[in-house]
């Protein structure tokens, strides 16, 4: 008989006994809003930013209320406008694109690489000829590019880099933290990233005046004294008035949650390392299928795997994820002709109005995606690669 995954790829690790016991403090105290102190106590969240940021090497930290809500506050703080073009990966999720779309400026999609990351000689074209200031970098199911040619491109360009580190949160490239080539960086603790509080974001920069901004947009009530990782008093004085309050703050509820979590960041990390070799060693050479090539200097999470069934026609691909789905192995697919659950792709989102890009659909087509949850024991992991090895090969072998 076939070898039967009964796993779940969606079921998360229990919140850690101390983050549980701070929680519990917190709802005791009654004191959930970040301002909400009591004499002498500085909060959940103004300690949680200044051990995120200590961790990230940053001057400043913002904990807000989602990673959406953190890239949309990054965007008006750095000064897009309703109109605004703004550069972003084609290869990335919806969020992205709409936080770009929420302040009324406009995604220009640049072309996706066959290692998943954003195609450089793309992104030269189209800064040079886009007119966009800003670019939103999706590090995109953890794949992090060549960030100093990145960089060298858009500052030639007069193009301010914000990173969404959603799937890099203690990834590096070159030992530069992901988060920190940019002006700024924006991080989530959505329930299936590397923190969970259930929904959360976290922005991170070393500009006093973008994150002076950060702070007043996220609803400070001019209560900006209050935070111990923030620009000092005098960079909001320009400002308060003229910024407006786009409510988003973290609460103390999370911010207790997220602190243990973060302490043992570097450990978890290491273990997602270990599941995702370990896959990928057992889909090696695999007759039709495509590992995704990791640079040697990209210090990555592999929180989940992707493989490409390149040039494979589509009912194929679907004949894959069916036939895994049947052994109990949950794949996505990027090449789907409709949106599905968390996975569409960037001729999804008409509100964008993208043009057609031919590299970016080839590569899509053939994209398979899957989470590596920490509840996968190592023999999960094998298993997983097993099923998926056997059925790729019977659907290659068909034809």
């Amino acid at each position: 008989m076939s070898e039967v995954f009964t796993g779940s790829f969606t079921q998360q690790e229990p919140i850690p006994e101390e983050g549980i016991e701070a929680a519990c403090a917190v709802l005791r105290s009654g004191r959930l809003h970040r301002y909400n102190l009591a004499g002498g106590e500085a909060g959940e969240v103004a300690h949680l930013e200044q051990e995120f940021a200590a961790a990230t090497g940053a001057r400043y930290c913002l904990a807000v209320a989602s990673g959406g809500y953190a890239m949309a506050c990054a965007l008006r703080a750095s000064g897009v406008q309703p109109g605004d073009p703004v550069l972003s990966n084609a290869f990335t999720l919806a969020p992205v694109p709409g936080a770009i779309a929420s302040l009324g400026a406009v995604p220009v999609f640049v072309d996706v690489a066959d290692d998943l990351t954003i195609d450089l000689a793309d992104l030269r074209r189209q800064a040079a000829s886009s007119g966009a200031r800003v670019l939103l970098l999706s590090h995109m199911r953890g794949h992090i590019c060549d960030m100093a040619a990145l960089m060298e491109i858009c500052d030639a360009a007069g193009v301010t880099v914000i990173e969404d580190c959603a799937h890099t949160m203690g990834a590096a490239w070159d030992g530069v933290p992901s988060g920190r080539w940019g002006r700024v960086g924006c991080f989530s603790t959505q329930t299936y990233k590397h923190l969970n509080s259930g929904e959360g974001g976290l922005i991170v920069s070393d500009d006093p005046e973008v994150m002076a901004r950060a702070v007043l947009l996220s609803g400070s009530y001019m209560n900006y004294d209050l935070h111990a990782s923030a620009p000092p008093p005098e960079a909001f004085g320009d400002l308060r008035r003229d910024v407006p309050n786009i409510s988003g703050r973290m609460d103390n509820l999370r911010a207790a949650i997220l602190r243990p979590q973060l302490r043992t960041l570097e450990d978890q990390c290491a273990r997602w390392n270990a599941l995702y070799r370990l896959v990928e060693a057992g889909l090696q050479a695999t007759p039709g299928l495509a590992l995704i090539r990791r640079d040697p200097r990209e210090c990555f999470v592999g929180s989940s795997i992707q493989f490409l069934l390149r040039d494979w026609p589509g009912r194929r691909v679907q004949a894959v994820l069916d036939r895994c789905r049947a052994r109990g192995v949950a794949l996505k697919w990027f090449g789907a002709p409709e949106p599905s659950g968390y996975t569409s792709r960037y001729d999804h989102w008409a509100f964008a109005a993208p043009p057609r890009l031919p590299q970016t659909d080839r590569v899509l087509a053939g994209l398979v995606d899957m989470r590596l949850p920490l509840t996968f024991t190592r023999e999960d992991c094998a298993l997983i690669a097993r099923i998926i090895r056997a059925e790729v090969s019977a659907v290659w072998q068909a034809g």
